[in-house]
């Protein structure tokens, strides 16, 4: 009996591993969410993401023959619309001019506010929308919200960035809603392209986002400009997304030559 009330209540005895464990699970499930709604938390992460963006610019030195985007060949074109492809955009906000105005559409979606707040970070302003439909006559409200943000920006001057293909789509093929903005708009597109030597591409993720890594080359390609007629009927604006296709695929694989290419 006294061997017994020596070890105590069963319940007070220490948690097993399986049962911290369960404990440990409880207790993330329980924070989580708060965490991700947390205004505090998003701007800690997005602070992080883009010092890390600003690093990888600062130690990748820019190959001869990548383009410029200030002072160069395509300043006649400004105000103009910057197109880069889903999962290829990320060095932008850090290789683009801080003093040149810059309004970037940003998908609606909770898991892009990281991207619209890092922008913010570097001075860039964001428009939350998705203007990439395969059907340009059939925006959503949000969409069409946006294009129109975007259109004032254009005839303010700024130049206006935005994802050419369309989310969870398929990736690397335009959709029409780049080239509705630039005939509503009557300003270039732009197809741009930036990349590193050193990267990392996410094979499972849907677009195969690559990852920049610092220590390399980095190139900047910017393609022909695009213009788009104001009076474009269907047949037109098709045949205008399959160029920007072909242009941006150009630019891409442009980039990655010159970073590639033996030194």
């Amino acid at each position: 009996m006294e061997h017994d009330l020596a070890k105590g209540p069963a319940s007070e005895a220490a948690p097993t591993g399986r049962g911290r464990s369960r404990t440990t699970k409880a207790f993330w499930r329980k924070i989580r969410h708060p965490l991700a709604q947390s205004r505090f938390v998003k701007n800690a992460i997005a602070s992080l993401f883009a010092q890390f963006v600003r690093f990888v610019r600062l130690t990748n030195r820019v190959v001869e023959g990548s383009a410029r985007f200030s002072g160069g060949a395509y300043t006649e074109f400004e105000p103009g619309i910057i197109a880069l492809w889903h999962g290829q955009h990320l060095l932008t906000p850090a290789y683009y001019p801080r003093r040149k105005p810059l309004v970037a559409m940003v998908s609606r979606s909770a898991d892009a506010e990281l991207n619209a707040l890092m922008l913010e970070k570097f001075g860039i302003e964001a428009v939350r929308g998705s203007g990439g439909r395969e059907n340009a006559r059939h925006l959503d409200k949000g969409g069409a919200k946006a294009l129109i943000a975007l259109k004032k920006s254009l005839s303010a001057g700024k130049n206006v960035a935005m994802i050419a293909d369309i989310p969870h789509g398929t990736p690397r093929d335009a959709g029409l809603g780049i080239v509705l903005l630039a005939r509503l708009s009557g300003r270039p597109l732009l197809p741009v392209a930036i990349t590193t030597s050193r990267r990392k591409v996410l094979e499972k993720s849907w677009d195969k986002t690559t990852i920049n890594l610092p220590f390399g080359r980095s190139s900047i390609v910017i393609g022909t400009p695009i213009f788009v007629a104001a009076g474009a009927d269907e047949a037109e604006m098709e045949r205008k997304r399959q160029e920007v296709t072909v242009a941006l695929n150009a630019a891409t694989a442009e980039a990655y030559r010159l970073v590639d290419a033996p030194r």
